[in-house]
């Protein structure tokens, strides 16, 4: 092998294309990965709010479905316990069933709160902007002039 093989093995006579396809090739690298970042970071708030609409559904279901059945079951025992007249013991059971939708929609809200709080891929961004601040700011490492000899630029020119 050659000396100048040997350099091009170590990158240090690579052409000015060759660095600037190489530095365009490694950006492209960052950008894809940060957005694999971000795309993971908000499947993770998606999966919150999931969380807190199924907990939000629960709740109205519970309120819905519920609400006949055990409005009756509740009225009727509360009177038989108490001897209340029946239309207090009617609001009363009701007063019991919106409490239960009521702490599932605290719930909810818990869950929603999560979710809005993460804001997507702040960290991301974060770390975007990082990187092009940095990437601002690269200047070139200066490079000592190289003579050439005259024979060996007749012999570049001749192979030409």
């Amino acid at each position: 092998m050659s000396t100048a093989d040997d350099g091009a093995a170590r990158g240090t006579d690579r052409s000015l294309g060759q660095l600037v396809a190489h530095a365009t090739t490694e950006v492209s690298a960052l950008v894809h990965d940060e957005i694999a970042l971000a795309k993971a970071e908000l499947r993770n708030d998606v999966k919150r709010a999931g969380v807190g609409g199924l907990a939000g559904g629960a709740a109205a279901i519970v309120l819905l479905f519920s609400l006949p059945m055990l409005s009756f079951a509740l009225a009727y025992g509360i009177q038989a316990w108490s001897g209340w007249h029946l239309s207090v013991c009617f609001l009363l059971s009701f007063a019991a069933n919106v409490l239960v939708a009521g702490l599932l929609g605290l719930i909810a809200l818990v869950f929603f709160k999560k979710a809005k709080a993460g804001k997507g891929p702040q960290k991301t961004v974060a770390s975007a902007k990082q990187t092009a601040a940095v990437l601002g700011n690269v200047k070139p490492h200066p490079r000592p002039a190289v003579e050439e000899h005259p024979a060996v630029e007749s012999v570049t020119r001749s192979a030409v």
